[in-house]
């Protein structure tokens, strides 16, 4: 309910269209996976992974994951560490905004990952 110490950092860098106006949502519903922030107009996920993500088990959740969002509903996803948006979060902030502005281009866009 709650979330990390990440997600409440970076979601007061999201919230209130403060990134080239853009409407990001918290905790968003798609099919069977909740979304850490969805911005529904650019169909752009950003995920947090914290240590449930560094195992085997967690990889290839996170990979199956991916595919289905992508394949299913057109969803892409760029992905940080936790510890990126605790101890970089300026360039995390740069990475998102530049982004942003590739979709809002029409510009493809590959799933950032940290693996």
């Amino acid at each position: 309910k709650h979330g990390t110490v990440a997600e409440a950092v970076l979601w007061r860098i999201l919230k209130d269209r403060q990134i080239e106006g853009v409407k990001f949502r918290r905790q968003f519903g798609a099919g069977n996976y909740v979304l850490d922030f969805y911005a529904p107009d650019l169909k752009l996920v950003i995920e947090l992974d914290g240590v449930g993500h560094y195992t085997l088990e967690g990889d290839a959740y996170d990979v199956t994951r991916t595919q289905v969002l992508f394949h299913d509903y057109g969803i892409r996803i760029l992905r940080f560490e936790n510890r990126e948006v605790l101890q970089e979060l300026q360039r995390v902030i740069h990475e998102i905004t530049e982004v942003v502005k590739k979709i809002q281009r029409g510009e493809e866009f590959v799933c950032r990952s940290w693996r």
